[in-house]
């Protein structure tokens, strides 16, 4: 079995070398490149072509929003489009609404224990994008913060069938399959059927692009229950 390939991108090589040292114990993952700015990012996945990309979001030259919405904008629905971990310091920075609007699959703290980083790289590359339940309830809270701007209607929200769009509603409140499996009175298989129909529909890689989909079309309303 071939190894899941990740380009970490942070201005700090002692930040780039203690994740490459991480990684490195992992059997099935190889760190292919290092990169220490968003510029230097896009050099290095068009030669090196990883399957994730662990990015910094401030960086000099270019930081890694930029370099992420530039790197999902070109080919976001191909398969060997990099998905992107954002990493940051915070729980909640600033900039982590904007780096999911511009394509991540999903983001980590920097302090994040060694087995949850890799476990995390894993999860994306399989397309089950990264928003641990902790994280994508503290995000949803920033949702329901923030002013609400005037709902942008999604393309192919009108073909989800009434049962797709109630999981769609679920998953913008944060409900992990399971969860969504127990409300719904069906089996997690059939749950993550439902999300699949979603996301070819909705023509988005994963289900954090389909949170933010949500919530920018008025499908689900900030501090809904």
């Amino acid at each position: 079995m071939s190894k899941l390939r990740v380009l970490i991108v942070d201005d700090q090589a002692l930040v780039r070398t203690g994740f490459a040292m991480i990684l490195g114990t992992e059997p099935d993952i190889d760190v292919v490149g290092e990169a220490g700015n968003g510029v230097e990012a896009l050099r290095a996945a068009r030669e090196l072509r990883p399957d994730v990309v662990l990015m910094d979001i401030r960086m000099p030259e270019m930081d890694g929003i930029t370099a992420t919405r530039v790197l999902c904008e070109k080919e976001p629905l191909a398969t060997d489009c990099p998905k992107v971990i954002i990493l940051t310091t915070f729980d909640l920075d600033d900039y982590v609404y904007d780096a999911l609007r511009a394509g991540a699959s999903g983001f980590l703290l920097k302090d994040t224990p060694p087995e949850d980083l890799a476990d995390a790289i894993r999860l994306v590359a399989a397309g089950d994008a990264l928003l641990s339940p902790s994280i994508t309830r503290k995000l949803l809270e920033e949702f329901t913060r923030t002013p609400a701007a005037a709902p942008q209607p999604a393309a192919g929200l009108q073909d989800l069938t009434d049962r797709e769009e109630e999981v769609l509603r679920q998953l913008a409140r944060g409900l992990s399959n399971s969860e969504i499996a127990e409300v719904l009175f069906v089996s997690e298989t059939t749950v993550k059927t439902h999300i699949s129909h979603i996301l070819t529909k909705l023509e988005l890689r994963d289900r954090v692009q389909a949170v933010v989909v949500a919530y920018e079309s008025g499908l689900v309303i900030p501090g809904d229950s």
